[in-house]
Protein backbone atom coordinates (compact mmCIF):
# COMPACT_ATOMS: atom_id res chain seq x y z
CA UNK A 1 0.00 0.00 0.00
CA UNK A 2 2.85 2.39 0.86
CA UNK A 3 4.46 1.68 -2.52
CA UNK A 4 1.20 2.44 -4.36
CA UNK A 5 0.68 5.61 -2.36
CA UNK A 6 4.26 6.68 -3.10
CA UNK A 7 3.69 6.04 -6.83
CA UNK A 8 0.50 8.11 -6.83
CA UNK A 9 2.32 10.95 -5.09
CA UNK A 10 5.09 10.88 -7.70
CA UNK A 11 2.50 11.03 -10.48
CA UNK A 12 0.85 14.04 -8.88
CA UNK A 13 4.22 15.77 -8.51
CA UNK A 14 5.14 14.95 -12.13
CA UNK A 15 1.82 16.34 -13.39
CA UNK A 16 2.27 19.53 -11.38
CA UNK A 17 5.82 19.98 -12.69
CA UNK A 18 4.68 19.40 -16.27
CA UNK A 19 1.94 21.99 -15.90
CA UNK A 20 4.33 24.50 -14.29
CA UNK A 21 7.02 24.06 -16.97
CA UNK A 22 4.51 24.41 -19.80
CA UNK A 23 3.08 27.55 -18.20
CA UNK A 24 6.54 29.11 -17.91
CA UNK A 25 7.40 28.25 -21.53
CA UNK A 26 4.13 29.69 -22.84
CA UNK A 27 4.77 32.87 -20.85
CA UNK A 28 8.23 33.11 -22.42
CA UNK A 29 6.77 32.48 -25.88
CA UNK A 30 4.18 35.23 -25.37
CA UNK A 31 6.32 37.87 -23.63
CA UNK A 32 9.83 37.27 -25.01
CA UNK A 33 9.56 35.44 -28.32
CA UNK A 34 13.20 36.00 -29.20
CA UNK A 35 14.23 34.20 -26.03
CA UNK A 36 11.75 31.40 -26.80
CA UNK A 37 13.27 31.04 -30.27
CA UNK A 38 16.62 30.43 -28.60
CA UNK A 39 15.01 27.76 -26.42
CA UNK A 40 13.33 26.28 -29.51
CA UNK A 41 16.59 26.08 -31.47
CA UNK A 42 18.06 24.01 -28.63
CA UNK A 43 15.09 21.82 -27.68
CA UNK A 44 12.59 22.00 -30.55
CA UNK A 45 13.58 18.61 -31.93
CA UNK A 46 13.06 16.99 -28.52
CA UNK A 47 9.58 18.54 -28.27
CA UNK A 48 8.68 17.17 -31.69
CA UNK A 49 9.84 13.70 -30.76
CA UNK A 50 7.82 14.06 -27.57
CA UNK A 51 4.72 14.45 -29.73
CA UNK A 52 5.48 11.29 -31.69
CA UNK A 53 6.60 9.21 -28.69
CA UNK A 54 4.21 6.81 -26.95
CA UNK A 55 1.73 6.99 -29.84
CA UNK A 56 1.02 10.68 -29.32
CA UNK A 57 0.15 10.39 -25.65
CA UNK A 58 1.61 13.85 -24.92
CA UNK A 59 0.51 15.66 -28.09
CA UNK A 60 -2.10 17.86 -26.39
CA UNK A 61 0.43 19.00 -23.80
CA UNK A 62 3.04 19.89 -26.42
CA UNK A 63 0.91 21.28 -29.28
CA UNK A 64 1.09 24.96 -28.24
CA UNK A 65 4.84 24.79 -27.67
CA UNK A 66 5.67 23.84 -31.26
CA UNK A 67 6.91 26.34 -33.86
CA UNK A 68 6.81 26.20 -37.66
CA UNK A 69 7.77 28.72 -40.34
CA UNK A 70 4.89 30.88 -41.56
CA UNK A 71 4.60 32.05 -45.17
CA UNK A 72 2.59 35.09 -44.06
CA UNK A 73 4.68 36.17 -41.07
CA UNK A 74 7.97 35.13 -42.68
CA UNK A 75 9.14 33.81 -39.31
CA UNK A 76 8.46 31.00 -36.87
CA UNK A 77 4.93 30.87 -35.49
CA UNK A 78 2.96 28.73 -33.07
CA UNK A 79 -0.08 26.76 -34.19
CA UNK A 80 -2.27 28.81 -31.86
CA UNK A 81 -1.14 32.04 -33.54
CA UNK A 82 -1.83 30.55 -36.97
CA UNK A 83 -5.35 29.55 -35.96
CA UNK A 84 -6.00 33.01 -34.49
CA UNK A 85 -5.04 34.60 -37.84
CA UNK A 86 -7.28 32.32 -39.91
CA UNK A 87 -10.23 34.02 -41.62
CA UNK A 88 -13.62 32.69 -40.57
CA UNK A 89 -14.07 30.96 -43.92
CA UNK A 90 -10.83 28.95 -43.64
CA UNK A 91 -11.38 25.45 -42.33
CA UNK A 92 -7.92 23.89 -42.69
CA UNK A 93 -4.33 24.61 -41.75
CA UNK A 94 -2.16 24.39 -44.87
CA UNK A 95 1.42 23.12 -45.06
CA UNK A 96 4.06 22.24 -47.63
CA UNK A 97 7.18 20.10 -47.21
CA UNK A 98 10.58 21.09 -48.59
CA UNK A 99 14.25 21.07 -47.61
CA UNK A 100 14.37 24.81 -46.93
CA UNK A 101 12.08 27.81 -46.42
CA UNK A 102 13.21 29.24 -49.75
CA UNK A 103 12.36 26.07 -51.65
CA UNK A 104 9.06 25.66 -49.81
CA UNK A 105 7.97 29.11 -51.01
CA UNK A 106 8.74 28.09 -54.60
CA UNK A 107 7.15 24.65 -54.55
CA UNK A 108 4.78 24.44 -57.54
CA UNK A 109 2.14 22.67 -55.44
CA UNK A 110 2.00 25.65 -53.05
CA UNK A 111 1.35 28.29 -55.72
CA UNK A 112 -2.41 27.81 -55.87
CA UNK A 113 -2.88 28.12 -52.10
CA UNK A 114 -0.46 31.04 -51.68
CA UNK A 115 -2.06 33.00 -54.53
CA UNK A 116 -5.43 32.51 -52.86
CA UNK A 117 -4.01 34.47 -49.92
CA UNK A 118 -3.83 31.65 -47.39
CA UNK A 119 -1.06 31.22 -44.85
CA UNK A 120 1.07 28.11 -45.35
CA UNK A 121 3.35 26.40 -42.84
CA UNK A 122 6.73 25.50 -44.34
CA UNK A 123 7.88 22.13 -43.01
CA UNK A 124 11.63 21.83 -43.54
CA UNK A 125 12.58 18.98 -41.20
CA UNK A 126 12.04 15.32 -42.08
CA UNK A 127 9.89 14.51 -39.06
CA UNK A 128 7.64 17.59 -39.32
CA UNK A 129 4.88 15.94 -41.34
CA UNK A 130 4.86 12.94 -38.99
CA UNK A 131 4.41 15.37 -36.09
CA UNK A 132 1.41 16.98 -37.81
CA UNK A 133 -0.07 13.57 -38.59
CA UNK A 134 0.20 12.69 -34.90
CA UNK A 135 -1.28 16.02 -33.74
CA UNK A 136 -4.24 15.59 -36.16
CA UNK A 137 -5.25 19.24 -35.76
CA UNK A 138 -3.79 22.62 -34.85
CA UNK A 139 -6.36 23.28 -32.14
CA UNK A 140 -10.02 24.24 -32.22
CA UNK A 141 -10.62 21.27 -34.51
CA UNK A 142 -8.67 22.78 -37.43
CA UNK A 143 -7.15 19.84 -39.39
CA UNK A 144 -3.86 19.95 -41.25
CA UNK A 145 -3.81 19.50 -45.01
CA UNK A 146 -0.89 19.40 -47.42
CA UNK A 147 -1.04 21.83 -50.34
CA UNK A 148 -0.32 18.79 -52.52
CA UNK A 149 -3.34 16.86 -51.23
CA UNK A 150 -5.71 15.30 -53.71
CA UNK A 151 -8.82 13.21 -53.08
CA UNK A 152 -8.49 9.54 -53.87
CA UNK A 153 -11.20 6.89 -53.39
CA UNK A 154 -8.78 4.74 -51.37
CA UNK A 155 -7.72 7.50 -49.01
CA UNK A 156 -10.02 10.52 -48.79
CA UNK A 157 -7.89 13.43 -47.64
CA UNK A 158 -9.46 16.13 -49.81
CA UNK A 159 -8.02 18.89 -51.92
CA UNK A 160 -6.11 21.63 -50.14
CA UNK A 161 -8.45 24.07 -51.86
CA UNK A 162 -11.81 23.14 -53.35
CA UNK A 163 -11.67 22.48 -57.09
CA UNK A 164 -14.24 24.53 -58.96
CA UNK A 165 -16.63 22.91 -61.41
CA UNK A 166 -14.78 24.68 -64.22
CA UNK A 167 -11.38 23.42 -63.05
CA UNK A 168 -12.72 19.89 -62.71
CA UNK A 169 -14.32 19.99 -66.16
CA UNK A 170 -11.14 21.37 -67.74
CA UNK A 171 -8.99 18.69 -66.13
CA UNK A 172 -11.37 15.92 -67.18
CA UNK A 173 -11.41 17.22 -70.74
CA UNK A 174 -7.62 17.45 -70.79
CA UNK A 175 -7.42 13.85 -69.57
CA UNK A 176 -9.61 12.77 -72.50
CA UNK A 177 -7.84 14.94 -75.08
CA UNK A 178 -4.39 13.72 -74.05
CA UNK A 179 -5.14 10.13 -73.04
CA UNK A 180 -2.71 8.71 -75.60
CA UNK A 181 0.13 10.95 -74.34
CA UNK A 182 -0.58 10.10 -70.70
CA UNK A 183 -0.70 6.38 -71.48
CA UNK A 184 2.58 6.72 -73.39
CA UNK A 185 4.21 8.46 -70.43
CA UNK A 186 2.93 5.74 -68.09
CA UNK A 187 4.29 3.02 -70.37
CA UNK A 188 7.64 4.82 -70.63
CA UNK A 189 8.05 5.13 -66.86
CA UNK A 190 6.62 1.68 -66.16
CA UNK A 191 6.69 0.88 -62.43
CA UNK A 192 8.48 4.12 -61.47
CA UNK A 193 5.05 5.69 -60.96
CA UNK A 194 1.62 4.27 -60.29
CA UNK A 195 -0.03 6.81 -62.57
CA UNK A 196 0.55 9.79 -64.87
CA UNK A 197 -2.28 12.33 -64.83
CA UNK A 198 -3.31 15.88 -65.59
CA UNK A 199 -2.76 18.01 -62.50
CA UNK A 200 -5.48 19.94 -60.72
CA UNK A 201 -3.04 21.58 -58.28
CA UNK A 202 -0.37 23.03 -60.58
CA UNK A 203 -0.62 26.58 -61.89
CA UNK A 204 2.57 27.81 -63.61
CA UNK A 205 4.69 24.76 -62.77
CA UNK A 206 5.08 22.11 -65.45
CA UNK A 207 5.37 19.00 -63.30
CA UNK A 208 5.31 17.62 -59.78
CA UNK A 209 5.04 14.37 -57.88
CA UNK A 210 2.16 13.53 -55.58
CA UNK A 211 1.19 10.33 -53.80
CA UNK A 212 -1.94 8.20 -53.82
CA UNK A 213 -2.79 6.43 -50.58
CA UNK A 214 -1.89 6.96 -46.92
CA UNK A 215 1.91 7.03 -47.36
CA UNK A 216 3.10 10.47 -48.49
CA UNK A 217 6.44 11.21 -50.12
CA UNK A 218 7.65 12.89 -46.93
CA UNK A 219 6.64 9.92 -44.80
CA UNK A 220 8.53 7.60 -47.13
CA UNK A 221 11.67 9.75 -46.87
CA UNK A 222 11.41 9.98 -43.08
CA UNK A 223 10.94 6.28 -42.40
CA UNK A 224 13.63 5.24 -44.88
CA UNK A 225 16.01 7.60 -43.10
CA UNK A 226 15.08 6.02 -39.76
CA UNK A 227 15.06 2.48 -41.19
CA UNK A 228 16.85 1.81 -44.44
CA UNK A 229 14.81 -1.36 -44.96
CA UNK A 230 11.42 0.36 -44.51
CA UNK A 231 9.15 -1.67 -46.83
CA UNK A 232 6.37 0.84 -47.47
CA UNK A 233 6.68 3.23 -50.39
CA UNK A 234 4.42 6.03 -51.54
CA UNK A 235 2.42 5.35 -54.69
CA UNK A 236 4.07 8.00 -56.82
CA UNK A 237 1.95 9.94 -59.28
CA UNK A 238 3.46 12.14 -61.99
CA UNK A 239 1.29 15.23 -62.40
CA UNK A 240 1.56 17.25 -65.61
CA UNK A 241 0.31 20.77 -66.32
CA UNK A 242 -1.43 20.73 -69.74
CA UNK A 243 -0.98 24.53 -70.04
CA UNK A 244 2.80 24.38 -69.74
CA UNK A 245 5.17 24.68 -72.68
CA UNK A 246 6.89 21.49 -71.52
CA UNK A 247 3.69 19.49 -71.87
CA UNK A 248 2.96 21.01 -75.25
CA UNK A 249 6.46 20.05 -76.41
CA UNK A 250 5.81 16.50 -75.16
CA UNK A 251 2.55 16.32 -77.12
CA UNK A 252 4.25 17.60 -80.29
CA UNK A 253 7.09 15.08 -79.94
CA UNK A 254 4.60 12.27 -79.37
CA UNK A 255 3.11 12.96 -82.82
CA UNK A 256 6.42 13.15 -84.69
CA UNK A 257 9.23 11.48 -82.72
CA UNK A 258 8.40 8.85 -80.12
CA UNK A 259 12.04 8.51 -79.03
CA UNK A 260 12.27 12.22 -78.26
CA UNK A 261 8.89 12.04 -76.50
CA UNK A 262 10.21 9.23 -74.28
CA UNK A 263 13.24 11.38 -73.44
CA UNK A 264 10.94 14.27 -72.51
CA UNK A 265 8.95 11.98 -70.22
CA UNK A 266 12.08 10.79 -68.40
CA UNK A 267 13.38 14.35 -68.06
CA UNK A 268 10.07 15.51 -66.60
CA UNK A 269 10.01 12.62 -64.15
CA UNK A 270 13.55 13.37 -62.98
CA UNK A 271 12.67 17.07 -62.63
CA UNK A 272 9.71 16.07 -60.46
CA UNK A 273 12.07 14.00 -58.28
CA UNK A 274 14.39 16.99 -57.88
CA UNK A 275 11.50 19.27 -56.91
CA UNK A 276 10.34 16.71 -54.34
CA UNK A 277 13.90 16.44 -52.95
CA UNK A 278 14.03 12.76 -53.82
CA UNK A 279 17.23 11.09 -55.08
CA UNK A 280 17.69 10.61 -58.82
CA UNK A 281 17.96 6.88 -59.58
CA UNK A 282 20.72 7.56 -62.15
CA UNK A 283 22.11 11.14 -62.19
CA UNK A 284 24.53 10.35 -65.03
CA UNK A 285 21.70 9.06 -67.23
CA UNK A 286 19.65 12.17 -66.43
CA UNK A 287 22.55 14.40 -67.46
CA UNK A 288 22.88 12.45 -70.71
CA UNK A 289 19.17 12.88 -71.42
CA UNK A 290 19.34 16.64 -70.93
CA UNK A 291 22.47 16.95 -73.05
CA UNK A 292 20.89 14.88 -75.83
CA UNK A 293 18.13 17.49 -76.14
CA UNK A 294 20.74 20.23 -76.62
CA UNK A 295 22.28 18.72 -79.75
Amino acid sequence: REVLQHTRQLKVIAAALEKKIKSELLTMQREDFEKYETFWSAFGTQLKYGVVAEYGQHKDVLRDLLLFWSSKENKLTSLKEYVERMPASQEKVYYVCADSVENAARMPQAERVLKAGYEVLYLTVDEDEIVLQMLENAGEGKPFVSVASVAQPSYEIGYALPVTDEEKANAEQAEKDHKDVLDFAQETLKDKVSKVRISKILRSGAVCLSADGPVTLEMEKYFKKMRGDFPMQAQRVLELNPESSAFQALCAAYETDKDKAATYVEVLYNQALLIADLPLPDPVHYAELVCSLMQ
